[in-house]
């Protein structure tokens, strides 16, 4: 029966291929407003045409089966370029939903019983298409976000080198657990390329210094101490020095500074054999 069923499918699809694939191009390009060519369009749309007819025509109306596997290959391709170029999920289902727009012209002229009940069945095996290139497009529009918000980490955590032996990292925002682990691989990496042994941690642009803000910047001075660099937090304003007293939060033998010019006058001041003429005033 399932068989019957597709093989009718197929016969509906392909009654005036032609004419439905240019009417079915035409409710696609005129909803995503000019923002893909035409030419574009027909080939995704070519092909996916082509996948869907070979797939009824194995005998399967299975949209999750193993003869529609191509189909949702190509659907899945077809989401992903779509979450790339900024098209919205109903913009990007269109294209699966719109077949059944270019098949109601014909369907309004037939007073065939059985064509109606074959454009139902069509239509629930395309509702399941477009489902499934909602799902896609979601999957890819969260890998895109992951991949920004980390590059947006890796752009708001610079290490800068301010000095033979000296290295910074301004940090500005939150700090969080993740964006902890990026600050320690990055500084880490960065006394290792520049063979520093002095690494200031300036907090000047941090809103808000808490008991796990404080934890997480302890955790960064402990790794650089185990690559034998000395860490100094620059950037206590005198509010964020008053919340870590009322908080109880105890930097130890942690050197902290109130600005990162006396971070690194004391980072200078540390360095073997720094010939500086800030530090051999100081001295």
């Amino acid at each position: 029966m399932a068989e019957q069923d597709a093989q009718r499918l197929v016969a509906l699809l392909s009654s005036d291929d032609r004419r439905l694939e240019t009417r079915w191009v035409e409710v696609v390009t005129s909803t995503l407003g000019g923002r893909m060519s035409r030419a574009e369009i027909e080939r995704e749309l070519s092909e996916f045409y082509r996948a869907l007819e070979a797939a009824l025509r194995s005998g399967d109306t299975d949209p999750h089966g193993d003869a529609f596997a191509e189909v949702r290959a190509l659907l899945n391709e077809l989401s992903r370029n779509r979450a790339r170029q900024g098209f919205t999920p109903s913009e990007t289902a269109v294209s699966v939903f719109a077949i059944k727009q270019a098949l109601e012209p014909d369907l309004v002229k037939s007073s065939d019983p059985q064509a109606i009940l074959d454009y139902l069945g069509l239509s629930q095996l395309l509702d399941a298409l477009g489902m499934f290139t909602v799902e896609a497009y979601a999957r890819a529009r969260e890998e895109i976000i992951s991949a920004q918000s980390e590059q947006l980490l890796e752009l708001s955590t610079p290490v800068v080198k301010l000095w033979e032996g000296v290295i910074a990292v301004p940090l500005v925002g939150t700090l969080d657990s993740a964006r902890t682990m990026v600050v320690m691989e990055k500084m880490l990496q960065a006394l290792i390329d520049t063979g520093s042994e002095q690494a200031i941690i300036d907090i000047t642009g941090v809103p808000a210094v808490d008991t796990q803000v404080a934890q997480h910047l302890l955790k960064t001075v402990v790794a650089a101490r185990l690559m034998g660099a000395e860490c100094t937090i620059s950037g206590i304003r005198p509010q964020i020095a008053q919340t870590i007293v009322a908080l109880g939060i105890e930097f130890g033998d942690i050197v902290t500074k109130a600005t990162l010019a006396d971070a690194l006058r004391h980072a200078l001041g540390r360095s073997v054999g720094d010939t500086s003429p800030l530090t051999a005033r100081r001295r």
